[in-house]
């Protein structure tokens, strides 16, 4: 029976048909697996996450995580689950050898971290935000604080966090009032609140690394004077073992719509609640050097923010395909052309209009999951390929797509799990079904890791500006040698082309008309705008890459042959019924709209 949380015929084609993960084991980081290995990795992922994850996703929703002021309290299963997905020891899939990892490649990796967000993005929380604290350490962290922070990590022992955010302080990172007060013995002490902190407090691995962004007194104003420090939960003794609790304190839990199985926390550093150094502050070590935190931290929210789209990616597939299942199994109502009352009914996906929403899933889910994966595949360039000016391409490209990857996927795949509930009908809205919880959990991923309008502003201000311009005409470039291939095929890619090719020249016509005038304020009035056209037609490039992909494996008959007819359809539903959607947010933008600008706040 073909699984509900993902297709493991899609991420075949994915990555062996399409993005040809198997040639990466011809360069020396990857030169020890195989297809073999692989699918292998794919099977074990499968499996524990189908056996593990998503048996207590319904019951970790309804009993969500409770602090009695003492201690918070998580249902069983979730620890469990958490020790079985450490014993896989897939959390360091594609880390290098060296502390422990099994170099991977990234690509793979994410395929198989997908299968536990699709199974339960609750739990899977855990593993996620420890695998973005042990990257980051690993890339800024000293050898010291890697073999003590990192190995167990790796190991499940430790889990890991990132503090950024306080009361006063959501996004704005420049207004942060933590301080951390350095010490003769090269320590600190960090005396502040951080605000909705994932998994920042729990009973479920024998400590908790935090990452916290602070001011080191005297140092410069606004995001320049931000430094990045670990601050776990307990102090070590020499031998490493678990020692005093640091001085962080819970001082309660956030209750949100989904993600009910994850920890949110309000935190206090330095309260005096522990004094484990005999003095108020919790104790903390520098990550790097002082005043570069920001930059340090970008390193984790940026693998983040690809972990969120993901994530929401992984949330829309598994509610497209339960949405599908349904659609074949519930019977009612009969052809339109069907006059006869006694006539059986049909399942719902023979209705039009069903199909259209199936349709509309399926194009979001899998074009989406094409993108996220086409970034794994970028970051595995980024560090294997071997020329250097591949590498900088690689790096310059994922650099661009980064806040697309990021917030198309959880405005569309969002938007999959809203069709989700239409298709299942009047039970689509009740919690006896899972398409209920999954839209919940989903409409987070707007906001985790930078809000859609934070996404827009990084493309449209930072992105697309950088370098002169370098990485936009370098994904420009990317997406027209697509066009050319499609124009040289024969069949449906070549009929497609034209709209793609036509939609990248309006990208680079609206681009220099915006900041053509001058105005920075009138250029990033309408940036949601941007990305959001940008994003539809990113994903018509993935769509025309797929479409590529599956003309050069032929029409094969039965269900090799339906799939590879679904994706024409798809590719097809994606250029006829989305891609046309750009067009009058193009003339917007291209008109340098004022609307929102010359909107006065008594108006509103």
């Amino acid at each position: 029976m073909s699984s509900t949380l993902l297709s493991r015929r899609d991420l075949r084609f994915l990555l062996f048909d399409w993005l040809d993960v198997t040639r990466l084991t011809e360069r020396p980081r990857y030169a020890e697996h195989s297809r073999e290995t692989f699918d292998d990795a794919l099977d074990l992922a499968e499996r524990v996450a189908t056996d593990h994850f998503a048996p207590h996703n319904r019951a970790a929703d309804l009993a969500e995580p409770t602090f009695d002021g003492r201690r918070v309290h998580i249902i069983p299963e979730v620890r469990a689950a958490l020790d079985a997905f450490a014993e896989t020891g897939l959390l360091a899939a594609a880390m290098d050898e060296r502390v422990g990892g099994m170099q991977l490649p990234q690509v793979v990796s994410a395929a198989c971290f997908a299968w536990f967000q699709a199974a339960n993005v609750g739990t899977s929380s855990y593993p996620f935000l420890t695998l973005g604290n042990a990257n980051l350490l690993l890339a800024h962290g000293s050898d010291e604080q890697i073999d003590t922070w990192v190995r167990p990590m790796l190991e499940g022992r430790f889990f890991g966090t990132m503090c950024l955010s306080e009361p006063q302080a959501g996004s704005s990172l420049a207004d942060i009032t933590a301080r951390a007060e350095p010490r003769d013995d090269g320590t600190y002490r960090l005396f502040g609140t951080k605000m909705w902190i994932s998994a920042g407090d729990h009973e479920l691995s024998e400590n908790i690394v935090h990452l916290v962004l602070a001011r080191i007194p005297g140092g410069p104003p606004g995001v320049k004077g931000i430094s990045l420090f670990i601050v776990p939960k307990v102090l070590l003794r020499p031998d490493g073992a678990p020692g005093a609790r640091n001085d962080v304190v819970l001082v309660g839990l956030n209750h949100k719509m989904g993600y009910r199985g994850t920890t949110n926390t309000l935190l206090n550093f330095g309260e005096g609640v522990h004094r484990p150094a005999g003095e108020p502050g919790a104790v903390g070590y520098l990550v790097g050097e002082a005043h570069q935190g920001l930059a340090q931290m970008f390193h984790m929210m940026n693998e983040a923010r690809i972990g969120v789209g993901a994530g929401a990616t992984a949330l829309g597939y598994t509610g497209y395909l339960k949405s599908l299942a349904y659609a074949r199994t519930r019977p009612q109502g009969r052809p339109v052309a069907d006059k006869d009352p006694t006539a059986p009914q049909v399942p719902i996906i023979a209705h039009p209009d069903v199909r259209r929403m199936l349709l509309a899933q399926k194009s979001y889910v899998e074009g989406a999951l094409a993108l996220v994966l086409y970034c794994g595949r970028l970051l595995d360039e980024e560090r294997s390929a071997p020329a250097e000016e591949d590498r900088r391409r690689a790096h310059l490209l994922l650099d661009l797509l980064t806040p697309i990857a990021k917030s198309w996927p959880s405005q569309w795949c969002l938007a999959a799990n809203d069709l989700a509930i239409q298709v299942h009908g009047g039970y689509g809205y009740t919690r006896d079904y899972d398409v209920e919880q999954h839209w919940r959990d989903n409409r987070l991923n707007p906001i985790h890791e930078g809000t859609h309008g934070i996404q827009a502003l990084d493309l449209l201000g930072r992105k697309v500006t950088m370098q002169g311009g370098a990485g936009l005409e370098l994904m420009l470039e990317t997406i027209r040698a697509t066009v050319h291939r499609a124009w040289k095929a024969d069949g449906p890619a070549a009929e497609l082309a034209g709209q793609l090719g036509a939609a990248v020249d309006r990208i680079a016509l609206v681009t220099r008309r915006l900041w053509g005038g001058g105005d920075p304020e009138v250029a990033l009035a309408n940036a949601s705008v941007y990305l959001e056209a940008v994003g539809h037609v990113v994903v018509a490039w993935m769509w025309l890459e797929q479409l590529l992909a599956v003309e050069a494996l032929g029409s094969p008959d039965g269900p090799e042959g339906d799939f590879l007819a679904g994706k024409r359809q798809a590719a097809r539903y994606f250029f006829r019924y989305e891609l046309p959607r750009t067009g009058p947010q193009f003339d917007l933008l291209e008109s340098l709209d004022r609307t929102t600008l010359d909107a006065r706040e008594s108006w509103l």
